[in-house]
């Protein structure tokens, strides 16, 4: 049997198109993604807590991994509006940063997951790196926060 080369032609020209219509529109989320997390951190840097709960969905969940000084790991939780209130009172002499220094992300229709490593640096000392993992859901065609983990240490961060 012989192919015809209309329908070969029309067939390539299809799949050409919807291959750069999902490119397009996985690159447009991963975009908007993006802009959610560095406008939380410009929120963070400005101690703009309007901002800030902009981005936030409800309540968000927040916790840190790291190891106390006896060197035992620990899980801690935070509330939502105690994280909050604890950037909102950093007094404004005080400078600190934490520079994301990559974004991985993936996204399933209205849910997606940021893994950024960062370093945190106070008064332009480096203070710890780590990673954020955050996971996001769309609402009313927004990215919104709804938790938030990181990974603190103050050794090893080059690898």
């Amino acid at each position: 049997m012989q192919s015809n080369p209309l329908i070969m032609k029309y067939l390539f020209f299809a799949f050409v198109f919807l291959f750069i219509t999902n490119t397009n529109a996985q690159t447009e989320a991963e975009t908007q993604v993006k802009q959610t997390i560095e406008r939380f951190f410009e929120g963070f840097h400005k101690q703009d807590t309007t901002i800030m709960k902009s981005l936030i969905y409800k309540e968000m969940k927040l916790q840190s991994i790291g190891k106390n000084k006896e060197g035992i790991v620990q899980l801690i939780t935070t509330k939502t509006s105690d994280f909050i209130k604890s950037i909102a009172s950093i007094p404004k002499d005080q400078k600190f940063e934490e520079k994301l220094l990559s974004f991985n992300i993936q996204i399933d229709g209205n849910m997606a997951n940021v893994w950024t490593k960062y370093e945190f640096w106070f008064n332009e000392q480096f203070s710890h790196c780590g990673v954020n993992s955050f996971q996001l859901i769309k609402e009313d065609d927004n990215w919104k926060i709804f938790y938030l983990v990181d990974t603190r240490r103050r050794k090893g961060c080059q690898e």
